[in-house]
């Protein structure tokens, strides 16, 4: 199924926000800043992102430092944030929410 990957308009990124409250939009990319209890379980959550990203074929600029993993997801061929983008971060959010 093709993904979305028209341009947002700047009042459809504000109100998109708000369904993924932990991401932040910096520079016209989201960004989600996670810390976890070791270095064990960021690696973990870092697995699991790359499933969602490879179902989705959208992969994430990322970073990890021992239990710390930084996420920034755009949409570059389209120049910025698109629903696809949302789509990534709900799912990632997804996987933070559950026990």
């Amino acid at each position: 199924m093709p993904r979305d990957r028209s341009l947002l308009a700047p009042d459809d990124v504000t109100h998109r926000l708000t369904d993924v409250p932990a991401w932040r939009n910096v520079g016209g990319a989201l960004r989600l800043e996670c810390r976890f209890a070791s270095f064990v379980e960021a690696f973990g959550f870092m697995a699991k992102v790359a499933l969602i990203a490879e179902r989705l074929d959208h992969h994430p600029n990322w970073t990890n430092v021992y239990n710390r993993v930084d996420i920034e997801i755009t949409t570059h061929d389209a120049g910025g944030l698109t629903a696809l983008d949302f789509d990534f971060a709900a799912r990632v959010s997804e996987i933070l929410d559950r026990p």
